[in-house]
């Protein structure tokens, strides 16, 4: 994958600059499905005639040079190719992350944990960060519970609001968000290195339900990757209160009155094959732009 958007070797932070070894990475962008999605026969189509390039499931990588680490976020269907972009960054054998951080039990953001077991990977004891009932669920539940018992992987209990060092630079704290818990419970991720903040949020049900104000919260970071599933209500076929997110119409609308440098700290993220905002010509795409506000592309990067 090439590194883009890589912002230099350099940055300055006032008059004192300072090396680009700790790095956001975005790795994947889709809601759960990908893109294509399963039975869109039209987009796979386009996808083999150029016309629009396939989409991995949204998962983050932090690479800490100095540390000699890196992370991932989420662990997807496509955890093989983004391990590998990943290890551009980074290289170690079998490009093996330090440690995987999980937000919830939807099949988007574990199911790649798969590939670390007997049948593929065979890893040993890779650090997975998650929540009590997470934890619980990947031990319970076939075949999951194999790759504990096979100590494929090594799971590593979170707590909301509790601060997991992975070295004197790097610091994630989960905090609970609302969302369809069905399994699991959800999480979101601030992580702090040495320069920069950012939050991660791939999924919540509706800014509403949750008790934190989005715009206070972007006042302590420097980045949001928030959830945009959908751009707007009646997207899909179905009853779009079976699958709560927050509209990216309601999320536009909820921050239009902060300042430029607030909305310039916004990432949507985690589309849908839906969203227009995977178009890059798309009349929806332009108007988010215009208003200040990004869009994560695959193979951007951001100092932390």
């Amino acid at each position: 994958m090439k590194k883009l958007f890589l912002l230099g070797l350099f940055l300055t932070c006032g008059t004192v600059a300072f090396a680009q070894d700790q790095k956001l990475i975005v790795l994947g962008v889709a809601q759960d499905g990908g893109y294509p999605q399963i039975g869109a026969v039209q987009e796979f189509a386009a996808v083999e005639l150029g016309q629009r390039p396939r989409q991995k499931v949204v998962s983050l990588g932090v690479v800490d040079e100095q540390a000699g680490q890196k992370f991932l976020f989420e662990a997807t269907p496509d955890m093989s190719e983004q391990l590998y972009a990943l290890n551009e960054y980074l290289p170690t054998p079998g490009t093996l992350p330090t440690g995987i951080f999980l937000t919830h039990g939807h099949i988007g953001h574990y199911t790649g944990l798969m590939y670390l077991g007997r049948e593929a990977l065979g890893a040993s004891q890779v650090p997975v960060y998650a929540m009590p009932r997470m934890v619980g669920f990947l031990t319970n539940n076939a075949p999951w519970s194999q790759l504990v018992t096979l100590q494929n992987i090594q799971l590593k209990p979170l707590a909301s609001g509790q601060v997991i060092s992975l070295n004197p630079r790097l610091k994630i704290t989960p905090f609970l968000v609302p969302h369809r818990d069905e399994f699991t419970e959800t999480v979101g991720f601030e992580l702090a290195g040495a320069h920069k903040k950012a939050v991660f949020i791939p999924d919540i049900d509706k800014w509403a339900k949750w008790p934190q104000q989005l715009s206070e919260l972007l006042k302590r970071v420097d980045y949001a990757l928030l959830d945009a599933t959908f751009y707007r209500d009646g997207e899909i076929a179905r009853p779009m209160a079976e699958v709560p997110h927050p509209f990216v119409e309601e999320t536009l609308r909820l921050l239009q009155s902060l300042p430029p440098a607030e909305r310039a700290k916004v990432y949507f993220i985690h589309f849908n094959h839906t969203n227009p905002l995977l178009q890059r010509d798309s009349p929806e795409r332009r108007a988010v732009l215009r208003q200040g506000f990004h869009i994560a592309d695959e193979g951007l990067a951001l100092p932390l």
